[in-house]
């Protein structure tokens, strides 16, 4: 085999090393070093402190512009609305069903306020409200990504965010069209063409010009993904992604060809992405192995995949499915396909998993664009206690509690022994003076 052709490892389940090379092919490690660190903590101060000044030396520095107010890198609602207009139609039309599937979805996350009333006629209950502003980070450096803006955008409208300002990266002033059309199909109040670190310390703390948010959503290098954990607890954050993820496991009767297509759709993101075939069928795993050798060279992005598949892919040899889906549970992955006959017998052995997609006719690229699920998912193996980017991440529960007197008296009682336990006397007092004597 040439050195330019894929040669994923390969791990055999039941190998005595077997657990120890799993850890390391998951190892990832989203922390920054300290050089970024300082980095980071010298631009988020620098912004903080001297707002939209700072926010122009930088953007200046590290994205080739020559802009010299902010008006330079602000774009209006007119301006969006202008490249929607000039789509293709084919692109245009292609925006607007994805960005209803997307709506539809979303639609039915939407909560609503609940109370029940007790016998003594003490109220409880939730009230649901939204955020108020919201910042949307747009990725702007090896590819461009319109989905984003749809998918992190149209959830947040849905849940009644009153303000959306978006921010992505012009390296020399360039901006994606179909970018700047998805944010005004997505109804996005605000842009401004500028990324990395400053643009989220200029969204967490405000200048001049950019208005602080109450959330930052959206992913980004490790600078941005470094400045969004150093403002968190200024701002809410949606999480700290990693490189993308595909776990595919299949009964080894799917077509070769498509599966190889499958791990190659999140391996060209970039050269840390992680893609994984689990199955039982050895001669399945040698089949994709050759497809991928195959396809390769036509791959606009081939170099990135290479680098993709050979640094963090890998094949996976099991025993049984059984045993396949105890790795899955293993490697939490923010993809899953389930590449076999009878998807639904597998959901009830699945405890961790971003996003599931299920038969051999649901490519995950689906997911990313159109199926109308979010494709914002834990990744690095936080689906064993994360969720998907949804509704919900833009949405606040209030508690609402109303006691009746006779309730309070009665709750007062219990209020008073804990209090007293934990020796805070004025709690206690408190809920004394409503109790009946």
């Amino acid at each position: 085999m040439s050195k330019d052709e894929l040669q994923p490892r390969r791990l055999v389940y039941g190998d005595k090393t077997f657990a120890q090379q799993l850890d390391h092919l998951l190892a990832w490690e989203t922390v920054s070093d300290t050089t970024v660190q300082q980095i980071v903590t010298d631009i988020v101060e620098q912004v903080r402190t001297r707002g939209d000044a700072a926010l122009l030396e930088y953007s200046n520095r590290f994205d080739g512009l020559s802009a010299t107010e902010m008006s330079d890198v602000s774009l209006n609602k007119e301006q969006l609305a202008n490249a929607l207009e000039n789509l293709p139609p084919e692109q245009r039309n292609a925006l607007e069903v994805a960005a209803k599937r997307i709506r539809d979805y979303h639609e039915k996350q939407v909560q609503s306020d609940w109370s029940f009333t007790e016998s003594d006629g003490t109220t409880l209950g939730q009230r649901i409200t939204s955020l108020d502003r919201v910042g949307l980070y747009v990725p702007g450096g090896q590819a461009a990504y319109p989905s984003s803006v749809l998918m992190n955008a149209i959830p947040a409208r849905v849940a009644g965010v009153e303000e959306v300002v978006m921010v992505v990266p012009a390296s020399h002033g360039e901006v994606n069209e179909l970018v700047l059309a998805a944010a005004a199909l997505a109804d996005v109040d605000k842009v401004f063409t500028i990324g990395g670190a400053q643009a989220v310390a200029a969204l967490a703390y405000g200048t001049e010009t950019v208005p602080a948010v109450d959330k930052i959503v959206g992913p980004g290098n490790i600078y941005v993904a470094t400045a969004k954990r150093m403002v968190f607890g200024q701002v809410g954050i949606d999480m700290i992604a990693g490189p993308s993820e595909i776990l595919v496991i299949s009964d080894g009767k799917t077509n070769p060809d498509w599966v190889a297509m499958d791990l190659f759709s999140q391996a060209e993101h970039d050269e840390d992405a992680q893609a994984i075939l689990i199955s039982q069928d050895a001669a399945f795993l040698d089949a994709v192995q050759a497809s991928m050798n195959k396809l390769l060279p036509a791959m606009e992005r081939k170099e990135i995949i290479q680098a993709s598949i050979s640094g963090r892919g890998a094949f996976i040899h099991v025993p049984d499915l059984g045993r396949g889906l105890e790795v899955v549970n293993r490697v939490a992955p923010e993809h899953l396909e389930l590449s076999v006959e009878n998807p639904e017998a597998m959901l009830p052995h699945i405890r961790h998993a971003g996003a599931i997609f299920m038969g051999r006719y649901t490519a995950e690229a689906l997911g990313d664009y159109c199926a109308g699920p979010n494709h914002v998912l834990p990744t690095s193996g936080t689906a064993r206690f994360s969720s998907p980017l949804g509704v919900y991440d833009f949405q606040k529960r209030t508690s609402l509690i109303n006691f009746s007197a006779k309730g309070a008296s009665e709750a007062g009682k219990v209020a008073s022994v804990l209090a007293r336990g934990e020796g805070l006397t004025a709690h206690a007092c408190s809920a004394e003076y409503r109790i009946n004597k």
